[in-house]
């Protein structure tokens, strides 16, 4: 009797726990797919004129639509794709977006026929998103093999400011006048190789699938690497570990500094953004803090005064807290060399002696520090062994900064797939 007692009072307080025509979900819920990022291109602002470097798109676009191709990591049966209005002060309006596989690399803006699927956000075809924010698709069923190419294409039915973009995309984007969304084909007006409002592809991954973060600057964007040709390292680095279930995302900006803004803000202030948000990270391999120490009294920033190692360290160091905090394992990576660095450019003035100096520091702290998870050091490997502030001439792109594809592909070929994952 006493424990029929308790039974019914423990039923009582269960109900009356909840508000009036509130009722409890069922306790077995269905399991929920498990979402990974497969591909991302991470946003920046558009800069003022007169900075040194152009941004090589029109200022708006209207009643037009731009193709853009991505070649995703890890496949899956359904996809998601995500928009950003990042730094957009007006809402954007998207009349329509579709997805599609392509046909190989470098084959334009044709989409394989049967493959095209309408994007949906909240179960309708248009989306408005709010100044600051991004946009999530509704899952779209597309079967997706590893390293598939898509397309993405985006109606922009009104004249849309083009605020939020991803300058140096690396791959052909088309536009054409009109709501070509679900076109075979576009017959671009106008190209362009930078990145208008998509920040992400996102696929229903295999049980157990994991995401490596590359964040990084030009040299993870993929200066000086073939356009359309995915060759820049992570792109490579993608192709090794695409049957180990790990995607591989790109989360470099070309400009990308540790401390300062302006070719997109500053890595402490994009990391949770671009790195630490985005679903099924595991790892992150950091390699940034070059324009750092080089954009200091070069025509980039004439009157910024010379970067102690000290701070680019201290800005390491919140880096590593914040990635411990969201259980994810950092890997630290070697400055590369830079001496001569755009010498033969109107970019004068961002190699100097002392700059390689703190350069060096830099490294030394990277690789004797012990404070990252391990350490990659892209230093060693692309550095001439005869002239060691230098590339090797094999792998250098030519501006002496930027590898070309041979560097990139031996930056890839050289990280140790079980020192970047760990033991999980």
């Amino acid at each position: 009797m006493r424990h029929l007692k308790i039974t019914a009072a423990l039923a009582l307080l269960s109900a009356l726990a909840l508000p009036a025509g509130i009722t409890r979900a069922a306790d077995s819920n269905p399991v929920q797919p498990a979402w990974s990022a497969s591909w991302t291109a991470s946003p920046q602002p558009v800069w003022e004129a007169g900075f040194a470097l152009s941004t090589n798109i029109p200022a708006s676009l209207s009643n037009q639509t731009i193709r853009q191709i991505a070649r995703i990591s890890l496949g899956g049966k359904r996809a998601r794709v995500v928009l950003s209005n990042e730094y957009g002060t007006t809402p954007l309006t998207v009349g329509a977006a579709h997805i599609a596989l392509t046909a190989l690399a470098g084959s334009g803006s044709d989409i394989l026929a049967g493959t095209d699927r309408v994007l949906t956000f909240g179960g309708r075809d248009v989306v408005t998103i709010a100044p600051g924010a991004s946009a999530f698709s509704d899952p779209v069923d597309l079967e997706l093999a590893p390293l598939a190419q898509v397309a993405v294409s985006i109606f922009l039915p009104q004249a849309t400011p083009l605020t939020t973009f991803h300058w140096d995309g690396k791959q052909t984007a088309y536009i054409g006048p009109g709501n070509l969304a679900a076109a075979p084909l576009i017959k671009a007006s106008q190209t362009l190789e930078a990145r208008l409002f998509l920040s992400a592809i996102l696929v229903e991954a295999a049980p157990a699938a994991r995401v490596v973060a590359a964040f990084g600057d030009s040299i993870t964007d993929g200066a000086g690497s073939t356009p359309d040709r995915n060759q820049r390292w992570p792109d490579q680095l993608a192709q090794r570990l695409v049957k180990q279930n790990v995607a591989v995302i790109n989360a470099g900006i070309s400009g990308a500094r540790v401390l300062s803004d302006k070719m997109g803000v500053n890595a402490l202030a994009r990391f949770e953004r671009d790195v630490l948000n985005q679903p099924g990270l595991d790892s992150v391999i950091l390699l940034m803090g070059i324009n750092d120490i080089g954009w200091p009294g070069s025509s980039f920033t004439p009157q910024d005064p010379a970067l102690a190692a000290q701070r680019l360290i201290d800005g390491y160091r919140q880096l590593i807290a914040r990635a411990r905090l969201h259980h994810v394992r950092i890997v630290g990576a070697t400055l590369t060399p830079f001496e001569g660095a755009l010498q033969d450019t109107a970019l004068k003035g961002y190699y100097s002696a002392s700059k390689e100096q703190t350069r060096q520091a830099v490294n030394h702290w990277i690789r004797s520090s012990g404070e990252f998870d391990a350490v990659i050091d892209f230093d060693a490997v692309l550095r001439d062994p005869k002239h060691r502030r230098r590339f090797l001439p094999a792998f250098d792109s030519g501006d002496h900064l930027h590898p070309g594809d041979r560097g990139y592909r031996a930056m890839a070929d050289a990280i140790d797939l079980a020192t970047l994952l760990g033991s999980r």
